[in-house]
């Protein structure tokens, strides 16, 4: 059954062509990956189907009765600033009208003495009850713990007012609101951020269980690769579907544009072959004084002109962004050395005489739930922060380059120029060629750092550190606000990277890439286990 059908969907912003005779088919329990480069048009189609978004033409059809539901991005304040219980009960208000109709049945039956006007109450408790029952309604607290369970929201949780949440605790409610909801199709605009290793996992087999259709935008490549049975790139306005997940997608473009750059070559070769025919029969006209080699060779140049040209595929990467970090001097042997570091919060303890020690050349990943102390290790390495105990010796030679979590700027009215100029000391047409590399192109450079999205910050910051010497690169959840192609051309710098790495992450596809070593932070120490994140989970077992 098809539950989504878009045909030939135009929709503009300006003079930009977001969606361009788009076609998509949705089938019922399909589920669907909804992939592109940043600004490709991912949440507009998304808006387009909740009918957020008007388009310019085409038509769009969504299943006759169906729920739809949709996860956002960004969630603001609640007039009524209801606690986080009441706010999740919301999604029960269905199946509480139902039972409040029982509820009154119930006390009509007990008083009524007509036994014709009884039997018609009961006739009508039956099928209300046969509807509560089929919709779930006596496995309500089940549902509801089971997800607060999956996404660790406590009674403590529970009783705080929703408003009084960040960003990220607001979407995870939401998140878990929806799912409570349970609609025939799921909209997912970035589920996975803010989501922790377990909670994701939670969330990977709660969508493989799910009866009703996703539709999903996300960079976790993992997560795609775990849920979806379908993928949908966003190219240039227009679709290009894969019957398969992530990793399914890769091999099959692969494939098809070395198909399709064979058939652009054969085709080359078939044009040059009637270009020389043209030439050989006006040759022979002219030699023969002939009209018959003239009216061939027009002939043939009809059928050039009616020929429909094959685009030329580019084999390489279409993203000229190269991100090769300097690496002039090593480090000694042990870059960090920890014994019996203690730090704590207050009354809140984070670490207990734990150890660790990172050696040259390491390639090192650092997981832990979120909030367990996996940005605070980082700070005490790099000396930011020094009240602890314990002993935390740097190696010599040692020189850190970093990129926090959240990217801020000192000077939010300094311009991507002048932000960069500080850290090279070259021609401006120098330095403007080097930001042209990181796509910084043509005016672009006086954007002020201030307005930059998450991704064009990781480019900036990484523009910074090529024209510095690092030998210890310390990256703080660096595939955050960045989309795919980008993360795909970060992890190549790094694999090509001679210095020492350590990361945080909950990207487990760019852990598994990467990590040589993982580090667990659990019950106050570090754990250490040799290889990625799939080694990792076998030691768990």
């Amino acid at each position: 059954m098809i539950e989504i059908e878009l045909n030939k969907i135009k929709k503009n912003y300006g003079l930009k062509n977001v969606l361009d005779d788009l076609n998509l088919t949705i089938k019922t329990g399909e589920r669907v990956a909804l992939i592109g480069n940043n600004g490709a048009g991912k949440s507009t189609l998304l808006k387009v189907i909740m009918k957020q978004e008007q388009i310019d033409s085409g038509n769009i059809n969504i299943r006759k009765n169906a729920s739809i539901g949709m996860l956002k991005q960004i969630y603001e304040y609640e007039k009524e600033n209801p606690s986080v219980y009441t706010f999740l009960q919301r999604s029960f208000e269905k199946y509480f009208e139902l039972e409040n109709k029982l509820n009154v049945l119930e006390e009509s039956m007990s008083k009524e003495q007509n036994n014709v006007r009884l039997d018609e109450l009961v006739r009508k408790y039956g099928n209300i009850q046969q509807e509560f029952m089929l919709m779930g309604g006596y496995e309500l607290q089940e549902k509801f713990n089971k997800i607060c369970s999956g996404f660790k929201i406590t009674e403590d949780i529970l009783k705080q007012d929703y408003n009084d949440l960040s960003g990220g605790e607001k979407t995870i409610i939401n998140l878990a609101a929806l799912l409570l909801k349970e609609p025939n199709i799921l909209l997912l605009d970035e589920p996975t951020n803010h989501l922790d290793m377990k909670k994701l996992e939670w969330l990977e087999k709660f969508l493989n269980d799910y009866k009703g259709t996703i539709l999903i935008v996300s960079h976790d490549r993992y997560f795609l690769d775990k849920v979806a049975t379908k993928t949908i790139l966003l190219e240039n306005g227009k679709e290009k579907i894969y019957f398969g997940n992530y990793t399914y997608f890769l091999e099959e473009d692969e494939r098809r544009t070395l198909a399709e750059f064979e058939v652009y070559k054969n085709q080359q070769k078939q044009i040059e072959k009637m270009k020389e025919s043209i030439r050989t029969l006006r040759r022979f006209g002219e030699i023969a004084k002939n009209e018959m080699f003239y009216k061939r060779a027009k002939s043939i140049e009809k059928r050039l002109a009616k020929m429909e040209i094959v685009s030329k595929v580019d084999l390489e990467n279409k993203n000229n962004l190269k991100l090769k970090i300097n690496f002039n001097s090593r480090s000694g042997k042990d870059v960090v050395i920890i014994r019996d570091l203690c730090k704590k919060y207050e009354n809140k303890e984070i670490f207990t005489y734990t150890d660790l020690h990172i050696c040259y050349g390491e390639k090192i990943c650092l997981i832990g739930e979120n909030g367990i102390g996996k940005s605070t290790l980082l700070k005490l390495i790099m000396q930011k922060d020094n009240k602890y105990q314990g002993d935390i010796v740097i190696g010599s030679s040692v020189k850190i380059g970093y990129i926090p979590q959240e990217i801020k700027f000192e000077d939010k009215s300094q311009t991507i120029y002048d932000f960069y100029k500080q850290f090279d000391t070259r021609s401006e047409t120098e330095v403007r060629n080097t930001l042209a590399q990181f796509m910084f192109r043509g005016n672009d450079v006086f954007k002020k750092v201030n307005i930059l999205s998450g991704g064009e910050k990781v480019r900036l910051i990484f523009a910074k550190l090529m024209r510095q010497d690092i030998n210890f690169l310390i990256l703080d959840e660096p595939t955050n606000h960045i989309d795919i192609e980008t993360r795909e051309i970060l992890e190549k710098s790094i694999k090509q990277y001679k210095g020492t790495v350590l990361f945080v992450s909950h990207d487990r596809y760019f852990i598994n890439l990467l990590a040589e070593r993982t580090l667990e932070i659990k019950d106050k120490k570090i754990y250490s286990y040799i290889g990625n994140y799939e080694d990792y989970k076998l030691h768990q077992r």
